[in-house]
């Protein structure tokens, strides 16, 4: 072999050698800092439009792709029914009022029907004793001859009549007393409008007039319309999904690192994100908000029988959540399960594995239903103070 020869090849082997020392380099200085992956996407919140009341469909006003605020109207049903069942519970409302009106009323009549029986009493009992003490002189006039058997027995007749009379008056009394004690059980301890039965009524007023203003269908969140299933006409029953609306703002990423890779994964380290949409000339970046604590083979609607004698070790991924910053978001909107590439920086080593504090804020709310009873109130307190005769409010 010539000498040129053999300097060519050292020469290459020095390339080789020096190549393989720089990524080993590189690998241990830089790539070992990082974890990836591409099997990442983006999820959202996608927010199921269902009715309250059923009802038939007389008007839609968003369609799939349109951006909605939240409160605007998505869907209207016929609230012809809903509108009946109102009136009636408005009828049957002031029906309770008048009715426990008249328990009111009923304990002074009672109570008068009470002192009447009670000075039926007192008569019977004069006339008692007036028939006795005629008894007793005729009784005294017998053996005088003064009065005649007959006269005597028509005496102790009387005294029989009017002792029956007596005792019939007591009778009187106690059941009068006890209608009275039975209706004041029913009024004692409470006013007209705070009567259980008007209570109830009430109540049946709030939730018809609830139903009666629920066939109208705002939307919860702003954001965009998706899955939109409900047609003009359709008959729907409550908890029939009609279309979605997913807010873009509120996305993040689930990236599916495999089990490996989650040594060094902690909540709270950067994250650098990349969607196939865009390319690399948008970078979006992110932190780690949680790890899941399931791999997706164990969360699946069949999960995988591993103690079977077909067994095969297959690598396990976890999902872990990903926030996005809002503002990018905005400059570039994603759409819930664009494909992703996600590179979390682990050199920051000082958050937990899995998130140990529980939430101490709702992770969502919406004030659009806040005000759905808004007026049952005032209908009710309407109803009751016309059917009470007094001025309405």
């Amino acid at each position: 072999m010539s000498l040129q020869r053999k300097r060519g090849l050292l020469a290459v082997a020095a390339v080789v050698v020096i190549a393989g020392l720089a990524w080993a380099g590189y690998e241990w200085i830089v790539l070992s800092h990082y974890e990836d992956t591409d099997n990442a996407y983006v999820q959202g919140n996608v927010i199921q439009i269902t009715p309250q009341v059923g009802g038939t469909v007389t008007a839609i006003y968003a369609d799939e792709t349109d951006r909605v605020q939240a409160g605007q109207p998505l869907i209207t049903f016929d609230p012809a029914d809903t509108s009946v069942a109102l009136a009636q519970a408005e009828a049957a409302l002031g029906q309770t009022v008048r009715q426990v009106r008249t328990l009111y009323v009923n304990n002074d009549v009672l109570s008068a029907q009470v002192k009447l029986r009670e000075a039926d009493v007192d008569r019977a009992k004069t006339q008692l004793e007036t028939a006795q003490q005629d008894l007793k002189r005729r009784q005294q006039l017998i053996s005088s001859g003064g009065v005649s058997g007959e006269e005597l027995s028509h005496a102790r007749d009387q005294v029989t009549s009017t002792r029956s009379a007596l005792i019939a008056a007591q009778a009187a009394v106690t059941n009068a007393r006890e209608q009275l004690t039975s209706n004041q059980a029913l009024t004692s301890g409470t006013s007209v409008e705070e009567h259980p039965n008007v209570k109830a009524a009430v109540a049946k007023l709030k939730q018809a007039w609830l139903d009666a203003h629920r066939t109208t269908m705002p939307a919860p969140v702003s954001g965009y319309v998706s899955k939109r299933t409900v047609q003009l006409g359709q008959r729907v029953a409550p908890g029939t999904p009609l279309m979605s609306v997913v807010p873009l703002d509120q996305v993040w990423v689930d990236a599916n690192f495999k089990e490996n890779q989650l040594r060094d994964i902690r909540v709270g380290q950067s994250v650098s994100l990349t969607a196939d949409v865009y390319g690399g000339k948008v970078v979006y970046h992110g932190h780690v908000v949680g790890l899941g604590i399931a791999t997706g083979a164990a969360s699946a609607l069949l999960p995988a029988q591993n103690a079977t004698g077909n067994w095969i070790k297959v690598v396990q991924r976890v999902p872990v959540r990903i926030s996005i910053d809002p503002d990018q978001l905005k400059k570039h909107p994603l759409r819930v399960g664009l494909s992703m590439e996600a590179e979390v920086d682990v050199r920051d080593q000082s958050g937990p594995e899995l998130v140990s504090a529980p939430p101490v804020q709702p992770i969502a709310t919406t004030e659009v239903y806040e005000q759905a009873d808004q007026g049952a109130d005032a209908l009710a307190r309407r109803i009751i103070d016309s059917n009470l005769g007094r001025a309405v409010r």
